[in-house]
């Protein structure tokens, strides 16, 4: 008589996710979006530097000319040399778009932390100014504080932060309400942990990689909004360079030379686009969901 073996089920390899260098390395289009930031901040930050031409000095005999050696983009209406007020406008503007969505993170995450954390009241009222903000259009928002705050550059950076900041704290708000109740949150609770220790030491940070993936697509905002209040005469002022004013001062001779609205309109592009694509890879790379 003989006797079966029964076999044994051969255990099933596990799958590996794979490492974040993995997954970076499969967006392609993202490495090429931060190639391409950096190119724009080390020409704005570096590149006056090296390029030591001033953006204001003046020329009333050589407006208008074509790139030279002298002026490798050319100069403006006022013989002020392109390139030059490129990387300044740059550095101005790329600075209030960032700072602007830093006063956007704050304010944002806080309400939202709060209102996510504590609810019942807290929550009703926190969330209910959040609509309120929401229901009216940021840019009019925006134009409204302006013309009656004035355009310093410390008002524009503050008035574009406080036109997003209910964008974040909906982000935020969702995400604290789903964590709030996980089982390390309730051992911390049992544990004596305040609240303000739970909020920020242990539900905040899980609720960060979605505010920051915002908060990226938020600065491509901030420089459109910036470059728009500047191109209507609200932004920053002249004698200063920005992105925007330059698009203004060159609508008046876009048939006589194009090339000055077409240098900042270019950049102006490239970063929103860089931007963009670069929130889209984020969103990507923080989704838990994906095996990519």
């Amino acid at each position: 008589m003989t006797r079966t073996i029964p076999q044994t089920a051969t255990p099933e390899p596990v799958r590996r996710r794979p490492g974040l260098f993995k997954k970076v390395l499969r967006h392609p289009v993202g490495l090429v979006a931060v190639a391409l930031l950096t190119l724009l901040y080390a020409a704005a930050f570096l590149g006056p530097f090296f390029y030591t031409l001033s953006p204001l000095t003046t020329d009333a005999l050589n407006t208008t000319a074509a790139p030279s050696a002298a002026h490798l983009l050319g100069t403006d209406e006022l013989g002020r040399d392109v390139l030059a007020r490129l990387m300044y406008g740059g550095r101005i503007t790329l600075t209030i778009s960032i700072v602007s969505m830093v006063v956007a993170l704050s304010i944002g995450s806080l309400v939202g932390a709060l209102a996510g954390y504590y609810q019942g009241w807290t929550e009703t009222a926190l969330m209910r100014l959040v609509d309120t903000f929401m229901a009216i259009p940021s840019f009019f928002l925006i134009l409204a504080a302006i013309s009656v705050l004035g355009n310093a550059p410390a008002v524009v950076v503050t008035v574009i932060g406080l036109g997003f900041w209910p964008q974040v704290a909906r982000i935020v708000h969702a995400e604290v309400t789903k964590v709030r109740n996980f089982e390390f949150v309730e051992a911390g609770r049992a544990l004596g942990a305040s609240s303000q220790r739970l909020i920020w030491r242990h539900i905040f940070p899980q609720a960060l990689p979605a505010a920051a993936v915002l908060t990226t697509l938020g600065i491509a905002w901030s420089i459109l909004t910036e470059t728009g209040l500047s191109y209507l005469g609200l932004g920053i002022q002249p004698p200063l360079a920005s992105w925007g004013n330059m698009l203004q001062n060159a609508q008046t001779y876009f048939w006589v030379k194009p090339a000055l609205a077409v240098y900042p309109g270019v950049v102006i592009a490239l970063a929103v686009l860089c931007f963009n694509l670069l929130g889209n890879v984020l969103r990507d790379l923080t989704d838990p969901r994906s095996q990519r």
